[in-house]
């Protein structure tokens, strides 16, 4: 047994307080914690609901037993394949019970910040950063989830040096968070006369978005400067000086943005950014401290490792963390990633399930 007769009232008492709470009208002038009570109520009832669903699965297969012994050979025989058929469901039951006790990450519904940087490759680099861009776009608006741009560097090419976008709706971050790292794409470029197959590579950061009360900037620790927004190839393409580079000065970090005509609108968007870097810095610090066992269990998210290959002529993707290879990558590309997230994700809350129920 997962759980005793004591942790299921325990549990059950939490959830009969939080219902509690959601009927009192006052809860609604706080949106966020409305939302984050709402959440922890879903969680706990459906925790609850499999845990009964297990409690009467072994209960029935109790009584199965007892029919075994029943002197009508006909009465054994259906025992023998309800039992069968009880012990089937038990094991799922128990499964996803597991899944469901995994300690949940904090930030798996906040909403994130992705930035995706053209690393080697020259041109086909940034081809490919503005590729994935578009291959996230799409796949949020097949999950209904909104992206607002934070800040872009266009290249001459046609695709992006650099762009950020903010990513808002019901549990980005758990889908998103495992997508850091290198993508790495192996294709012919349009400017490749012999069709000889280049390999190049983009890096993926996933950040979760920091509130204002986790990470309190003070303005005596940053500095801001303004300056023209500039273009692909370096062109002005504003009169104003609207862009805003923000310099935090305890740790160095550099946030610019001019996408907006705003001065205003581009220092809010570099300060949401720059938040969810220091809160990013935070938690690989307390990373730091787990040990290389369970940082494998967990995935490290580690930017600096090669996730993934895309290889265009093939039409196949390959994640190397899990061993996943899918011959659709057009299809992936195009925003169907439903399937290779899943299976990333399966595969990370196995090792989860490993460390803690050996």
């Amino acid at each position: 047994m997962l759980y005793n007769s004591n942790d299921l009232a325990e549990l059950e008492k939490t959830r009969l307080s939080l219902e509690a709470n959601l009927n009192d009208p006052a809860l609604f002038k706080d949106q966020k914690l409305l939302a984050t009570t709402a959440r922890r109520h879903s969680e706990l009832s459906r925790l609850i609901g499999v845990w009964r669903q297990l409690l009467k699965t072994e209960e029935d297969i109790e009584g199965a037993r007892l029919l075994l012994v029943d002197p009508n050979p006909e009465i054994r025989d259906l025992a023998e394949l309800e039992l069968a058929d009880l012990e089937g469901k038990k094991q799922e039951l128990e499964a996803e019970l597991k899944i469901l006790l995994i300690p949940k990450d904090p930030n798996d519904d906040k909403n994130t910040i992705v930035e995706i940087r053209a690393g080697a490759g020259g041109d086909e680099a940034s081809l490919f950063a503005g590729d994935l861009f578009r291959m996230y776009q799409r796949f949020a608006e097949i999950r209904g989830w909104k992206i607002e741009l934070l800040s872009d560097s266009p290249s001459i090419a046609g695709g992006f040096k650099e762009i950020i976008f903010l990513v808002e709706g019901d549990g980005v971050y758990s889908q998103l968070k495992l997508e850091s790292g290198v993508h790495r794409v192996q294709r012919v470029p349009a400017t490749e006369t012999q069709g000889r197959v280049h390999t190049s590579t983009v890096t993926v950061a996933v950040l979760p978005e920091a509130e204002e009360v986790e990470i309190d900037i003070r303005p005596e620790e940053v500095k801001v400067d303004v300056y023209r927004s500039s273009g692909p190839g370096g062109q002005s393409v504003n009169t104003t000086d609207s862009a805003v580079r923000v310099t935090h000065l305890p740790t160095g970090l550099v946030v610019t943005c001019q996408d907006e005509k705003s001065q205003i609108k581009n220092k809010h968007k570099a300060l949401t950014v720059l938040r969810a870097r220091l809160l990013d810095r935070q938690i690989a610090e307390r990373d730091q401290k787990i040990s290389s066992e369970r940082r494998e269990q967990v995935g490290s998210g580690d930017r600096s490792e090669r996730i993934r290959t895309y290889n265009f002529p093939q039409g196949r993707l390959t994640d190397h963390r899990v061993g996943l290879t899918l011959y659709r990558l057009p299809e992936i590309i195009n925003g169907d990633l439903s399937e290779v997230i899943s299976a990333v994700s399966s595969y990370f809350q196995a090792k989860q399930l490993t460390g803690r129920h050996d």
